[in-house]
């Protein structure tokens, strides 16, 4: 399996301070956003990722990660001009994925406690199509939103609903294969100009394609003012706790 981190976007509800910056830089506790993605797909056992960067501050995202090898893994970039969605980012990634099934991370996502090992085993081993991860919020029509029939089973998903019909989102991880990048190839954007996440996973809804399940580690998206407080909490809750890997230092590249 092949890892995709997604590190794009203007961050215009984190204004001022990603004016002059990348959100994924900015700090969760000790150390930069981004960490934390790779280390999810790290502990997954992924080694081949791709990260897709867009924004400002483009070079110095390269410039802090490298190549990968300080975190056990090995990196390549791909750039998104423009805030055209989820959707668009992974679409960029088709000769990188070729025939492999792949993780999407969210740059902005922070998950503690519940190593995804067997998820992302289980994905790959299945007969699903795609898949992701729920989780229970008290806001969720910041967010893509799980419709569920009476059985549990998810029936749909809604982007940012003004009306949500459940507190369950699906988070910042995504499980896919490679046929999901014909699907993309033929979303049209939605209304707000973007291709949507929730289109791809409405796709595989039906014949038992889609694999959901809900996360119960600890979870946080730092998207926002608020929810970057609440995402350094978290983490310096789990290093207090001794489950948060130590941070990576980077060694210095050989003259």
């Amino acid at each position: 399996m092949k890892g995709l981190v997604l590190a794009g976007g203007t961050a215009s509800r984190l204004y001022p301070l990603t004016i002059v910056t990348n959100k994924h830089l900015l700090p969760i506790y000790d150390r930069p956003m981004i960490y934390y993605p790779l280390d999810t797909l790290a502990g997954m056992g992924i080694r081949e990722v791709m990260v897709i960067v867009g924004g400002k501050s483009v070079g110095d995202v390269v410039e802090l990660l490298g190549d990968g090898r300080h975190f056990g893994l090995d990196l390549t970039y791909r750039y998104q001009r423009g805030a055209l969605g989820i959707a668009h980012a992974i679409g960029l990634a088709r000769d990188f994925i070729g025939d492999e099934a792949f993780c999407v991370l969210l740059g902005d996502n922070i998950l503690r406690g519940d190593p995804l090992a067997d998820t992302a085993r289980r994905f790959e081993e299945g007969a699903w199509g795609a898949g992701t991860l729920l989780y229970e919020v008290p806001d969720p029509e910041r967010f893509g939103v799980a419709e569920l029939d009476a059985q549990g089973a998810v029936i749909g998903f809604e982007e940012k609903p003004e009306q949500p019909k459940s507190n369950l989102i699906p988070i910042g991880v995504y499980f896919l294969r490679q046929d999901a990048f014909d699907v993309i190839d033929r979303l049209a954007p939605s209304g707000r100009g973007e291709f949507e996440i929730t289109d791809v996973l409405n796709h595989y809804i039906g014949d038992g394609g889609l694999f959901a399940e809900v996360y119960t580690g600890s979870w946080a998206d730092a998207g926002t003012v608020p929810s970057l407080l609440r995402a350094a909490e978290l983490a310096e809750r789990e290093d207090i706790e001794g489950t948060l890997p130590a941070p990576v230092a980077r060694p210095m590249d050989p003259a």
